[in-house]
């Protein structure tokens, strides 16, 4: 991705992914430094940029951090300490909400943006949600987040739905549950969710849960690349309801199904793959990959090999 390498240069080799080339790194990367901006999809539509500009504020309580991230004012709002929400907590459009250090955390409620736009949430740590950690819900769109650590919630830890869409999830580590991660919440709102939920996972660390990694609905095309998988306990990725996914270049270890095209009584979906590292694992399933539509923005990337050490050395709070 665009993580500038500070501790071992990577050698790589020249890939074509769909019509773009991509270098991919040869040899484990040792260190690597935070991305100021997001990869993926939360790079188009404008780009992602937050609070950028407005006026940074620290808060310590759960009053200053709502009426801070209350309405569309560029903000960028340094969350210093635990603050306990009671339930989920809208944030408006054009706010950088990020953790000092490693003390930023989130407990008892959560974070939604609700249709809003331009919104980075990063290096937070998420835990004991009575609903989910994050929402990104009802026409949302540009929301990056980034270097978060998610887990023990009630639902999901971070669910992308109603028609949300230039998302990018990149450097979280999730951990400690069982439904993860979402992408369309019915199998009754293709309408809605047709032609957008366009999500790019990149550079997670999913260790120790169960299922939806992220599980998908509808869109085409969502990119789960170089991420790592640890011992999970169902499935790591799942397409359905026609859905497209590009698993390109994860890490699995300790993960019996690695890829799902259909789950409850939701429709198959497609998915398609490539250069993949399985450890201890099932095999990838795939489904129509030519349905999956090629991914619309050139990538840096790396071996899968090295993912691993990549994402166990980056991934969450405290490394930005």
């Amino acid at each position: 991705m665009k993580k500038t390498l500070i501790a071992l240069a990577a050698a790589s080799t020249v890939m074509v992914v769909g019509s773009y080339e991509t270098k991919v790194s040869t040899r484990p990367v040792a260190a690597a430094a935070p991305e100021s901006s997001p990869v993926g999809y939360a790079s188009m539509n404008g780009g992602t940029t937050g609070g950028a500009g407005g006026t940074t504020v620290t808060v310590t309580n759960a009053s200053q951090l709502i009426q801070q991230v209350t309405g569309d004012t560029r903000r960028i709002i340094q969350v210093n300490g635990n603050i306990y929400l009671s339930g989920m907590q809208k944030v408006g459009s054009n706010k950088t909400i990020i953790g000092v250090g490693t003390s930023g955390r989130i407990t008892g409620g959560g974070l939604t943006m609700d249709g809003s736009r331009n919104v980075i949430v990063r290096n937070l740590s998420f835990s004991g949600s009575g609903d989910d950690a994050i929402s990104i819900q009802d026409g949302a769109t540009n929301i990056w987040v980034d270097h978060n650590d998610l887990s023990k919630a009630y639902d999901g830890l971070l669910d992308i739905k109603n028609g949300s869409d230039f998302v990018t999830v990149s450097w979280n580590r999730f951990h400690d549950h069982d439904k993860t991660a979402l992408i369309g919440h019915s199998d009754n709102n293709g309408s809605t969710d047709r032609g957008r939920l366009r999500v790019t996972y990149a550079h997670n660390w999913f260790q120790g849960t169960n299922q939806r990694h992220p599980r998908v609905r509808f869109a085409n095309p969502v990119h789960v690349v170089n991420n790592y998988y640890s011992n999970i306990g169902s499935y790591g990725t799942a397409s359905t309801m026609g859905a497209g996914v590009f698993v390109d270049r994860n890490y699995y270890e300790n993960v019996r199904r690695p890829t799902s095209i259909k789950e409850g009584d939701s429709a198959e979906g497609n998915i398609r793959e490539s250069g993949n590292h399985l450890v201890g694992s099932g095999t990838i399933v795939t489904r129509n990959p030519g349905s999956v539509a090629a991914i619309p923005y050139s990538y840096p990337g790396e071996s899968a090999s090295s993912v691993k050490a990549t994402v166990t050395a980056g991934a969450g709070v405290g490394k930005l």
